[in-house]
């Protein structure tokens, strides 16, 4: 079973017992956290998908620690200008440990479920056609080039051949 949720505007895939760092939150070490923006759950064969989010959900998880990440490096360099300009920059977590997700919510009824599948049917429907009324694509640098040395000599020959019926 597993969940995805959102939270510090990203997404994360989360099981139960799993450890993930996301964005600062303000809770204290050891504190439980709610994780309400839930978009989809998934259990064995049983999916429940939100439109935007899944209602009444909760991820429950705990506050292990707060940190700070890796420092990422920034340069920013003008050559022959005489010109470097160095920074750096480091991104506070606070470590979270998904508690529990949630069984599908009781107000899910099965047209819901169904809805889905048949928007991805209309989905991948769509894309066929898009790829149908694509331009054909331009030939690459090489074949213009090919073709343009096989009509020089087609009529370099036919110059030749002109040339010798004259005589």
């Amino acid at each position: 079973m597993y969940a995805v949720i959102l939270t510090g505007g990203k997404q994360y895939k989360v099981k139960e017992g799993d450890r993930i760092k996301i964005a600062m939150l303000n809770a204290d070490e050891g504190k439980k956290v709610d994780f309400d923006k839930v978009l989809m759950i998934v259990d064995g064969e049983k999916v429940s998908i939100g439109t935007p989010y899944i209602k009444d959900a909760l991820v429950g998880a705990e506050v292990i620690k707060h940190g700070r990440h890796k420092k990422i490096r920034i340069i920013k360099f003008r050559r022959r200008k005489h010109h470097m300009k160095h920074a750096g920059h480091r991104q506070y977590y606070t470590e979270v440990e998904i508690k529990k997700i949630p069984g599908s919510t009781k107000k899910e009824s099965a047209p819901e479920k169904s809805a889905p599948k048949e928007s991805t049917v209309k989905v991948a429907a769509k894309e066929k056609e898009k790829d149908k009324k694509k331009a054909p694509q331009k030939s690459s640098a090489k074949e213009t080039a090919k073709k343009a040395v096989t009509e020089k000599k087609v009529t370099a020959k036919k110059v030749a051949k002109v040339a010798e019926k004259k005589r």
